[in-house]
């Protein structure tokens, strides 16, 4: 049985404001769970998602009992 926790999210970053982790001037991403809690994480977690209008979005965030990631999905 997994132990695994699952929080979700909806982010709404343009294009510019992504382009500052390929800059080296952001690192993480921060956004407000729909339970209220304020979540970071490696922006490079959710690059993947990048586009030309930058990452919109609502999304699924894993992680392991340890609070440790394993995976990002977009739901949307």
């Amino acid at each position: 049985m997994s132990n695994h926790h699952y929080i979700r999210f909806r982010l709404n970053l343009g294009y510019d404001q992504f382009l500052a982790v390929y800059q080296g001037i952001a690192k993480t991403v921060v956004a407000r769970a729909d339970d209220g809690r304020n979540i970071s994480f490696p922006a490079g977690n959710i690059q993947r998602y990048l586009s030309k209008n930058g990452i919109q979005g609502y999304f699924e965030l894993e992680l392991t009992e340890k609070n440790k990631f394993i995976a990002i999905k977009k739901l949307d």
